[in-house]
């Protein structure tokens, strides 16, 4: 690849998303469209880069952006059905996709069609959740969403990467496998502890909003491949280091410091702007390789076009029907228990004193009720297959240990590049009219946000009154306050970064124009 055509690449992804979102299309699937057509124009070249680079320079980064907005009170109420989802669904859907690929595409063998099946498994759900208010999603289905995007990519590139393994030999065996799973996924959240405890001590200490930010663009990448390196989860290590720093960088009074309210919003900034480059890379690079790896296809004996295009249908429809059955199977479960429950304290008082006083034992106070079959229904159809399945495709390597060509690696990409674009134009241009369709009633929700909304301000006004040495330390006043709200869980942490993120811009103001005390 050369650096005209990463140029246009560029380029032609900012006049896309401009239209994109000026008729209010998700940006990614209409450029993935527009490359995949492109690729049929005579003489547009082939584009090349190596596969490791794809998963260890994309997905660290948007990893860590995905991960700094996430609330860690939202993530721990939700953790039941996040877990559900975000691991037990997607182990589920890799090994039933990976059967199924088994069936359809015999040439391939079992450890790659396994491959496949990991590519497929997990779902974009944070895609979804970016267009929450605009859908109408109701804020447990938001939290949910959110929660299982950092959990499901994750345990879906473990299984990648264990996969890919056992196409060269290594960890064949389910109880490997297994065991594998647990020592990388366990290696690399101390890993990234490890790292967010490192990037907190060294941060305050620099000094400068531009170090700062450097310091946290390089972040994901070292722990993504320190744990790499040690042949841990480099996924996990991410996550685990931007879910700590950014809690504590905005909320706990121990890693405030002066001057942190530039950092902050440069960040927010420079992290918008490296999502939009990555995503519309990736995005494009997968679509333009679509002619080629069809023209690779159509020469080969095994698997081939037509049998390909027929397990990509197959697997497509299969896809989504195990985000359905998943969702209802396992928070059904949820459910049934719950009514179990009820009824045995409807029968018996003694037992509706045994669970009063395990909820009074539980820290997190009154566990959440299971779902509704409203939310089940919709959390069921946000199934679609995004930028994950599509890096991973790409980062399959072309040959084995043994330096044999990887076994069915065309027909992999070329089926996660299928299914992804069907589950965009089947689930993505219609999950907004499902959830209007399921009719939520969200005034509850609303008046209890407004009412945050204003016991927030008053925590502001409050604090803001108060004597101060000086402006900056009436500043620092308001944010100290909010952090000490969340912590008695007077507001919650979304909230929180809202009124943090303004009381930023009005220090900045207030220190572009000293004159203006507001």
């Amino acid at each position: 690849m050369n650096g005209v055509q990463l140029l246009l690449i560029i380029g032609v992804g900012i006049a896309v998303t401009s239209v994109a979102h000026r008729h209010r299309f998700e940006p990614g699937w209409v450029i993935v469209v527009l490359a995949a057509a492109a690729s049929f124009i005579p003489g547009v070249p082939r584009l090349e880069l190596e596969s490791h680079l794809i998963l260890a320079i994309v997905i660290p980064p948007l990893l860590w952006s995905a991960t700094r907005g996430a609330s860690v009170s939202g993530f721990g109420a939700n953790l039941r059905p996040i877990v559900s989802l975000g691991v037990v669904l997607v182990v589920l859907t890799a090994g039933v996709l990976g059967w199924l690929s088994s069936l359809l595409l015999p040439s391939i063998g079992v450890a790659a069609a396994f491959v496949l099946g990991s590519v497929l498994a997990p779902p974009d759900t944070i895609t979804t959740v970016s267009h929450g208010d605009e859908i109408g999603l109701p804020k447990r289905v938001t939290s949910i969403l959110t929660g299982e995007s950092l959990v499901n990519d994750a345990t879906a590139l473990t299984l990648f990467s264990i996969a890919v393994a056992a196409v060269n030999g290594e960890h064949a065996t389910w109880t490997g496998g297994i065991g594998e799973f647990l020592r990388t996924a366990t290696l690399g959240v101390l890993i990234g502890g490890a790292f967010a405890v490192l990037g907190l001590t060294v941060r305050k200490r620099l000094g400068n909003p531009t170090l700062e930010t450097s310091l946290s663009l390089l972040l994901p990448f070292t722990a993504f491949l320190t744990a790499e390196e040690v042949h841990a989860s480099g996924i996990l290590a991410v996550v685990a280091a931007a879910f700590l720093m950014s809690a504590n960088l905005t909320l706990d009074p121990r890693h405030q410091y002066p001057g942190g309210y530039r950092t902050r919003l440069q960040e927010e900034q420079v992290w918008r702007v490296a999502d939009f480059l990555l995503e519309t890379f990736v995005f494009a690079y997968i679509g333009l390789q679509l002619r080629f790896v069809l023209d690779d296809l159509a020469d080969s004996a095994e698997p081939g076009l037509t049998r390909t295009l027929i397990a990509a249908g197959v697997l497509l429809a299969a896809a989504i029907a195990a985000r359905l059955i998943g969702v209802f199977g396992l928070f059904g479960r949820w459910t049934l228990k719950q009514r179990m429950i009820d009824r045995r304290i409807a029968r018996d008082p003694r037992a509706a004193r045994v669970h009063a006083g395990r909820v009074a034992r539980r820290r997190g106070g009154e566990p959440l009720p299971p779902p509704t079959m409203k939310e089940n229904a919709l959390v069921g159809w946000t199934g679609m297959r995004g930028i994950l399945t599509l890096a991973a495709a790409a980062a399959i390597p072309e040959h084995t240990a043994s330096g044999a060509p990887f076994p069915g690696r065309d027909a992999i990409q070329a089926i996660a590049l299928i299914v992804t674009l069907g589950t965009l134009l089947l689930q993505g241009t219609t999950v907004g009219w499902l959830a209007r369709r399921l009719r939520f009633d969200l005034t509850a929700e609303h008046a209890a946000a407004e009412e945050l909304r204003t016991e927030g301000h008053r925590i502001v006004a409050e604090a803001a009154a108060a004597p101060a040495p000086d402006v900056d330390a009436s500043f620092e006043a308001q944010r100290l306050a909010l952090g000490r709200a969340v912590m008695e869980r007077r507001i919650t942490e979304e909230l929180a970064r809202e009124l943090i993120e303004d009381i930023d811009l009005r220090q900045a103001a207030r220190h572009t124009n000293p004159a203006d005390s507001h």
